[in-house]
């Protein structure tokens, strides 16, 4: 029969449909992978591509030439743009303001095939370093209130080139999604002067139903109501509300979660198709008691049709307790 769950952060219900009820091994969509043509974020390449904002490379190579690890450059084609002044009005009763923010794409490796799964832990430790020092110097612009890092993987992902890399972008607005988790941690403080998120890691530790992993000072989890089969969760088990609240080690530690996590669902699903975001607290917030930062990573297994556009309900023909058995089981 199917069921319907509510997500207890913001009050959003999934049908969990039996009906249409999907073994885990049936998801196992076709690979996506192509041959490098001329790639811009490929070594050499470095002049397809605007000037970098910060690269880890050999201290012997020069700014924007071959050498680097690591490299971060604003998008050619960005959504938003850092020049210009912020300004906001109406149009009758509608209001606009200009495309000020910041798009920026990290080049995670000089390897055009190299994934993340692939690559050393101090590698994947370094990617998530930058994302903390681009944070962190963004932070500083007044005009700017989140920052949101976001990766697509494949085609049907979202993914215009194959090389592995991740994005940043930077907005002058809470993006409605982060509102929506912000209020309802907030309401949910206010009544039980508790952390949402460190209950559901509580719950989940002891339920032991919805656990994929657990790396100390990091938890894997399948929520309870996910909108999409095999949707993931890593969060920090202390309280944190801010990504770039994390000690040193941590980073390190993270960095194998997440290597840990993609691999699960790269060889339970035959390298689908994904996108993981971190959800951290607003630029202009300090630190919150209510809220936690985490990542979200959403492989992209089913369609959303008309029901979902019109209703706002997910249909999830898989349950995250089956879904985290099999990630569970998964050899490594």
């Amino acid at each position: 029969m199917p069921e319907l769950r509510k997500d207890p952060i913001i009050g959003r219900w999934v049908i969990i449909s039996s009906e249409r009820a999907k073994r885990p091994s049936s998801f196992r969509p076709v690979s996506e992978k192509k041959e490098a043509t001329q790639c811009p974020f490929c070594p050499g390449h470095e002049s397809h591509t605007p000037p970098e904002i910060i690269a880890y490379r050999d201290s012997t190579s020069e700014p924007n030439q071959k050498g680097w690890s690591l490299r971060v450059i604003s998008n050619k084609y960005p959504a938003l743009i850092v020049e210009g002044e912020l300004t906001r009005e109406p149009k009758g009763l509608y209001d606009r303001m200009n495309g000020i923010g910041a798009h920026e794409v990290i080049i995670e490796s000089p390897e055009h095939s190299r994934d993340i799964v692939d690559m050393t832990d101090e590698q994947v430790r370094d990617i998530f370093w930058v994302y903390r020092e681009r944070m962190l110097d963004l932070e500083r612009d007044s005009r700017l209130k989140y920052i949101l890092v976001f990766k697509n993987h494949g085609e049907a992902a979202g993914a215009s080139l194959e090389h592995a890399h991740s994005q940043l972008i930077a907005t002058p607005i809470i993006p409605k999604r982060v509102a929506e988790e912000l209020e309802g941690a907030e309401k949910y403080f206010k009544f039980k002067e508790r952390c949402i998120y460190c209950d559901i890691i509580r719950q989940e530790i002891s339920d032991q139903e919805r656990i994929v992993a657990d790396f100390d000072s990091f938890i894997t989890v399948q929520p309870f109501a996910p909108r999409f089969p095999f949707e993931t969760w890593i969060l920090p088990k202390s309280h944190q509300s801010s990504y770039i609240e994390m000690s040193d080690e941590d980073y390190l530690i993270l960095a194998r979660c997440m290597k840990d996590a993609l691999k699960r669902l790269k060889v339970a699903l035959n390298d689908p198709p994904f996108n993981f975001m971190i959800h951290t607290r607003p630029v202009s917030k300090k630190s919150q008691d209510y809220y936690h930062w985490h990542i979200e990573i959403i492989p992209k297994l089913t369609k959303i049709a008309g029901f979902e556009w019109g209703a706002g309900f997910y249909i999830n023909p898989t349950t995250p307790e089956e879904a985290a058995t099999y990630l569970k089981e998964i050899s490594l």
